[in-house]
Parts: C-alpha cells; structure tokens; sequence
C-alpha cells in the first residue's frame, strides 16, 4: 500500500473554491483503479493550507491516476489557486493502531 499526502497552500478567498471543485472531483478520484480511500484535511491554524490523504495498492496505480484524464482535469484548476507550491510525499505504512487495539 501507497499512502500519498499532498500539501496545497491557497491563496486568500480560494478555499472554499477549492473545497466546491473537491466535492466535484472527489467521486471520480476515489473511483480510479487502486484507490482505496481519499481523505481531505484542513489545517487547524491555517485555513489556508489542505492535505490530501489517499492509499493505493500500488506505485504503478497512483501513477496511472496523474496520468489520467482526471488528473489532467483536477490538477490546473486547483493549481491555479495556489498560494505557493503544492508538497507532496508518497509513503509505506509502518505501524496502524487503533484505540481499540490496545
């Protein structure tokens, strides 16, 4: 498994702009081959500054999806409302617990 985070920065007044354009999207992203979960988070002191979380089987299916047509799509637009450069990492999940595990 694949997770993948994605720090957006926006510039002032676009966030719920971005958030309507998700709402859109979101459907369609999780909908791509491999894409187990999408999650989209707000930072608490920074309203301005998102994350995506998503998890994918494999490398090879996140990449099929940024090179997808949705992609294609979703990608320029949100980028255009950018504040600064978007930051991205894809990760191996090392330890998942839950409060009930212990």
């Amino acid at each position: 498994m694949i997770v993948r985070l994605v720090k957006m920065t926006f510039r002032p007044g676009e966030e719920e702009r971005f958030q309507a354009l998700f709402d859109g999207w979101r459907h369609r992203i999780i909908a791509m081959p491999g894409c187990r979960t999408l999650e989209l988070l707000r930072d608490i002191k920074h309203p301005a500054v998102f994350f995506t979380r998503s998890v994918w089987d494999t490398e090879e299916a996140l990449d099929n999806y940024r090179r997808s047509a949705t992609f294609s799509e979703v990608w320029p637009v949100v980028k255009a409302l950018f504040a600064a450069r978007a930051e991205a990492w894809s990760l191996h999940t090392g330890h998942l617990m839950h409060a009930s595990d212990t």
